[in-house]
Order: structure tokens, then sequence, then C-alpha cells
């Protein structure tokens, strides 16, 4: 007995791999909550820097700069929203960058006595 072809849009039977169907699919939002979060992340620190904190402040920005460094790399293409402005490669190495850069001014910068 010959094994019976199945339909091409009908999928394997029970138990068998199914594709993601047009309702299971995530919405079109949820590849922007990377960039919400690092930008979250840096407007806390710019909050920090207005009242006063000169040392903390850059520290939290070049953190939220890492977040995207870490999400940039870590995420497909398809989920990564508005992180994505060039090819990987070079976000990563400029945000990557600019962290350190704002590392190194956090810790050189004087403290400001009140």
């Amino acid at each position: 007995m010959a094994p019976e072809a199945q339909a091409p849009d009908e999928g394997p039977g029970p138990g068998g791999p199914r594709r993601p169907g047009p309702a299971e699919e995530p919405p079109g939002w949820l590849a922007q909550v990377p960039y919400f979060l690092v930008l979250a992340t840096m407007s806390a620190g710019i909050v920090v820097v207005a009242a006063a904190y000169f040392k903390r402040g850059p520290a939290i920005i070049a953190g939220a700069l890492l977040l995207a460094a870490a999400f940039r790399f870590l995420l497909p293409p398809e989920r990564i929203g508005m992180l994505a402005v060039r090819s990987r490669w070079v976000d990563i190495v400029t945000v990557t960058t600019l962290a350190v850069l704002l590392i190194v001014l956090a810790w050189v910068a004087p403290q400001l006595s009140a």
C-alpha cells in the first residue's frame, strides 16, 4: 500500500509540528519594548543628572547604552525595533564606545560639594 499524500494546505497529523498562524504571531509593538526599556533607563539617568548627581547620572546613561548594545547583539533583527539604526556591528561598536566614554566621564568628573 502506498502512503497517502497530504494536501499542501493541510498540516501534519496530530502531534506533529505546526506552523504558527497569523493569530499566534506576537503583536508588532512588542518589537519596540527593548527600545522603550533603554529609553526609560536613559531618562532616569538624565533625571539623576538634573538632580545634580554628576557622577551617578552618566553611569546610569552608560548602563542604558550597554543595555542597548546587549539587546542589539542578542535579539534578532525582527525583534529589535527602533534600536536598529545601522548594521548590527556598527550599532554595537558605536553604542559600546559611547558607554565607555560616559563611564570614563563619570569616573573623572569632580564631585560637587554642597
